[in-house]
């Protein structure tokens, strides 16, 4: 097993711009995605840092504004590659598939901002891959939606899409339960679709 963690869109947009992340709060999420990146430099695990671009003109993520910068924190712990992308998937027209290829990555730690959007396009597109994927839940974050097909919580949505990664397209996890896995060198285990559905059935019953 050869991890990288990937820093996705640790940028002021989330703190103090017009995408303020809800929950878990950013109290708890920017220091487990520090501690992520310290025990990963510790262990020799590559962090790759990705920062979203959008054109000058956006009300979010506007190129060159400041908050379009990289947090502070995340920003003085430098990484082992940086990506700029301009959608969602950190994949998608990036240089990510090669540097995985080349660097012979075989499991992707997901950490960083938003659980459902840029998490998940990088988490299921990972997964068609074949590559293993973590998502650390407690370094991760959303806010709440509302438009014309309804409205969710960021506890919600947070939760709900945690809840479907971990059927299989990623082990979701607490940072310290990856800090753990990292020392003992282990992997972390995901669940499946049918014990997942299967367990509610049962709750039911």
């Amino acid at each position: 097993m050869r991890r990288a963690l990937i820093v996705i869109d640790v940028q002021n947009e989330y703190f103090t711009g017009n995408m303020k992340i809800e929950y878990p709060p950013v109290a708890v999420s920017l220091p487990n995605i520090t501690r992520a990146m310290d025990a990963a430099r510790a262990a020799g695990i590559p962090v790759v840092m990705v920062q979203h671009d959008a054109p000058e003109q956006s009300p979010i993520f506007a190129k060159g504004s400041p908050s379009w910068q990289l947090h502070d924190e995340v920003a003085k712990r430098g990484s082992s590659h940086h990506i700029n992308k301009t959608y969602a998937s950190v994949f998608t027209g990036t240089d990510l598939a090669q540097w995985v290829a080349d660097n012979a990555i075989d499991t992707l730690t997901i950490v960083g901002y938003m659980t459902h959007n840029c998490d998940a396009a990088t988490i299921y597109e990972a997964a068609h891959k074949g590559l293993s994927v973590e998502f650390l839940s407690d370094a991760s974050g959303s806010p709440s939606y509302e438009n014309a097909a309804g409205k969710a919580s960021a506890e919600e949505i947070h939760r709900v899409f945690s809840t479907v990664f971990h059927t299989g397209f990623a082990a979701v996890a607490s940072t310290a339960q990856w800090l753990g896995a990292v020392a003992e060198g282990k992997a972390l285990e995901r669940d499946n679709i049918y014990l997942s559905v299967q367990r509610t059935l049962k709750a039911t019953a």
